[in-house]
């Protein structure tokens, strides 16, 4: 089966930084959404996309944090949202309708990661409903601003959706847990809810891409003990991040979805999943890179879009 899901040659790589990328684009006039635009590599990308002209839009869980983690930053407005919270959701969506304007840039960046077994709403796995489920009803809730500004929109996974595909058999993991195969399969429905969207939205305009931003140490470890980052590698005794582990910098782990997002070398194309800066190989066997064929398997994508839309309520293709 021929794919689109080839490196292009972009020129720039794992060590590329959102500003880089960004050199020679002028995103005046844009407005972008970017959930959990406030922390990690959500606050390095509202940066890099207002210091190139965007206005951005930042959802937040916890407002007042948000607010004090961008003062100082111009071109930026917050409002509240909570993922977990379809109800936080349709409120966030239907305030930002009714200020009349277009979406150019949506960044699905918010996400928890190995949390504990936590459930939210009617008893949902709390990654798979915060990472995906929130984003979805969000997107298609929104999608009436996107189609008018025939935006791109970035759903941000991680190479972590090798640890699993969809459990079509379990997906609210009631027949026992773990944590790392729970995000793997958060993240890899972040990658089919991308594809699913570009071929929904392709005709009005509006491309979808997912991407790994590579490994960063950001908030986003808050649910990890110290002890699990030693033993993995990641951090010394002292809490010293460890170069060797092959660490992004926050500026540079915010390239890629800022790529995704304004680069004009993606004119004409979507429904892809990028790493470091440019269109990802399709992952071998054993390898550690690239993307899995289960995440970009369009008969899975659909099923998947099915499923969320019967579990949230929301689907703007319906019909």
């Amino acid at each position: 089966m021929s794919t689109a899901q080839h490196k292009i040659g972009s020129g720039f790589g794992a060590t590329s930084t959102a500003e880089e990328v960004l050199k020679g684009i002028d995103l005046t006039g844009k407005l972008a959404i970017v959930t959990g635009g406030y922390s990690g590599l959500g606050l390095e990308t509202t940066r890099a996309l207002t210091g190139a002209g965007a206005r951005v839009v930042v959802p937040a869980r916890r407002r007042a944090a948000a607010e004090e983690a961008l003062a100082g930053i111009g071109g930026v407005e917050v409002d509240e949202l909570d993922l977990g919270d379809l109800e936080s959701v349709r409120g966030f969506a239907e305030r930002f309708l009714a200020s009349g304007r277009n979406i150019d840039i949506m960044i699905d960046n918010a996400g928890i990661m190995a949390c504990p077994e936590t459930r939210v709403g009617p008893g949902w796995e709390a990654q798979f409903a915060t990472n995906h489920l929130g984003h979805f009803a969000l997107v298609n809730r929104l999608w009436p601003a996107l189609a008018a500004g025939g935006a791109r929109v970035v759903s941000v996974s991680s190479r972590a959706h090798h640890f699993s595909g969809m459990r079509w058999d379990d997906v609210q993991w009631q027949q026992g847990y773990d944590k790392w195969q729970a995000y793997g399969q958060a993240k890899s429905a972040n990658v089919l809810f991308a594809v699913h969207l570009d071929k929904l939205g392709r005709d009005a305009g509006v491309r979808a891409f997912s991407l790994h931003p590579g490994g960063i140490i950001t908030p986003l470890q808050r649910h990890i003990p110290k002890e699990e980052m030693i033993e993995r590698g990641w951090i010394d005794e002292n809490g010293t991040v460890l170069n060797p582990a092959g660490f992004k910098t926050p500026e540079q782990g915010a390239a890629t979805q800022v790529w995704g997002a304004t680069s004009p070398q993606l004119d004409g194309l979507g429904g892809v999943y990028l790493e470091d800066c440019d269109i990802a190989e399709p992952a071998l066997a054993d390898g550690t890179t690239g993307v899995k064929e289960w995440a970009t398997d369009p008969e899975q994508a659909a099923r998947l879009w099915e499923l969320s839309a019967q579990l949230t309520g929301v689907n703007a293709f319906a019909g």
